[in-house]
């Protein structure tokens, strides 16, 4: 005879069966598929949604930083020769043994695993070789750059093109290292140093780490421009965040709230131009602190608006009247092949570390609503705000219409400017004033014509009203 089950009793078996293979798939699960929880992470893969978007982009090509590409690529091999000339250059230069630099490394294992933002399966000697090797690669490159008879006989320094591709590869995210692996190198093992009490050793690993950030901003020297003011740097987790240094946001004691973004529209440079906008680039700013100038007098009287008198008497931009206008001041950016790569990697920094303060990514997504089509890359350069140097306006307008795809930013750093923008091209007298003087006082002689007519006009009327009365 058959065993009778019940119902019930076989669906209770079947639920505990299944919750014992999802215990088993639980246990399962290698270790290195688990997400890093620690405080010290600050070096990510990019996100697949943006590599998808540009994945050269955050993809070295001369050299490996990190574990993220280690040994992943045959054309990045041939620069492990040079790390390993460079770290015998470099410990016949300080007089320290591999060992001993290994030691550090060592020390910090743990600490610098958890700087990344994924477990990998590397053997202990083979993750401190791998990072010692690239950090001594890192210092012994910064040295030789300090040192002009050493740049010129070096490798990657006498040869421009190689100096630049490396540059542009150490700051990419996913190839980094920890600074204070780099710091800790440099500054050595100054607890063995004789003589040193502890004020004195804390002054001396100060100044050594002074020294290193100096080589390392020097190094970089070329993402920012001239008339720049020189970054404030502070506590740096890599070069990456460095760079990022070297553009300080434009409010810096403004602190960012969710869901404050409420922008209605920003209208493109064209348009604001034909509203009577007036660019212009200024100087010894950061790059991202773009003002929106007025005057608190012709705010109240908008019919003081001498943009038309100052379009037809260019002589005049020089007195107090052209305070009667607004302008739009933008520092100059320059834009050549490598600034898509610099500003994707930063862009990716901010999402994944800083998502509360992505004041690069607000600057990116309001330079895209300011430039829609070439008209406006060419407005924008023939202010001289943008340095084109990809040859093309087309080619700028579709970088800064790709960069902000897959990008969340709050908006808060431009959200005041942009809705004073939006207010000035929204108001009709603005639109009026602007139509007039493009119509009737682009130039001089068209000014002088449109007076002249106005003149005509007048004494037409008079002569008119006067035979009426007669």
């Amino acid at each position: 005879m058959e065993k009778m089950v019940c119902p019930a009793t076989a669906a209770n078996d079947s639920i505990k069966e299944e919750e014992f293979e999802c215990k088993e798939l639980i246990i399962d699960i290698p270790l290195a598929l688990e997400p890093p929880r620690w405080p010290e992470c600050c070096i990510y893969r990019v996100p697949k949604r943006l590599r998808g978007v540009k994945h050269m982009a955050y993809t070295p090509r001369l050299v490996s930083i990190g574990p993220f590409h280690h040994c992943m690529r045959k054309e990045l091999k041939d620069m492990e020769i040079q790390k390993l000339r460079y770290l015998r250059d470099f410990c016949c230069r300080t007089r320290k043994s591999i060992e001993d630099l290994a030691c550090i490394i060592e020390r910090n294992e743990v600490r610098i695993r958890h700087s990344y933002s994924e477990n990998f399966l590397l053997g202990s000697k083979e993750f401190v070789n791998m990072i010692l090797l690239d950090a001594i690669f890192i210092l012994e490159l910064f040295w030789r750059k300090s040192k002009k008879s050493m740049a010129q006989k070096d490798y990657i320094l006498s040869q421009p093109y190689m100096e630049r591709g490396i540059r542009y590869d150490l700051l990419l995210l996913e190839n980094q290292i920890p600074f204070f692996v780099l710091e800790d190198l440099y500054c050595g093992d100054q607890q063995n140093e004789a003589g040193l009490q502890n004020g004195e050793l804390q002054q001396v690993l100060l100044t050594k780490r002074d020294i290193l950030l100096k080589l390392s901003c020097r190094f970089f020297r070329d993402l920012y421009h001239d008339e720049q003011p020189e970054p404030k740097i502070g506590e740096v987790k890599h070069f990456t965040d460095l760079v990022r240094c070297f553009f300080p946001p434009p409010n810096p004691g403004q602190k960012p709230k969710e869901n404050k973004r409420n922008i209605k529209h920003l209208y493109t440079a064209t348009k604001l131009a034909e509203a009577g906008m007036k660019f212009r680039p200024t100087s010894g700013r950061s790059l991202l602190e773009i003002q929106f100038l007025k005057n608190e007098c012709l705010e109240s009287f908008p019919c003081l608006n001498l943009s038309w008198l100052l379009a037809c008497l260019p002589c005049l931009k020089s007195t107090c009247f052209t305070r009667m206008q607004r302008f739009l001041e933008i520092p100059p950016l320059r834009v050549d092949d490598k600034t898509e790569g610099l500003f994707r990697n930063l862009m990716a920094l901010e999402q994944c570390h800083y998502p509360f303060e992505t004041y690069i990514c607000d600057y990116i997504g309001l330079l895209d609503d300011l430039i829609t089509t070439k008209a406006d890359v060419g407005l924008l350069a023939d202010k001289k705000i943008i340095v084109n140097e990809l040859g093309s306006n087309v080619a700028v307008t579709d970088l800064f219409n790709k960069l902000g795809h897959e990008i969340e930013s709050n908006g808060i750093f431009y959200l005041d400017l942009s809705k004073e923008l939006d207010e000035y091209y929204e108001n009709s007298w603005n639109r009026a004033v602007a139509t007039l003087t493009s119509v009737y006082f682009q130039d001089f002689w068209r000014g002088t014509a449109t007076v002249v007519g106005i003149i005509f006009l007048g004494l037409t009327l008079w002569n008119f009203i006067r035979l009426l009365r007669k």
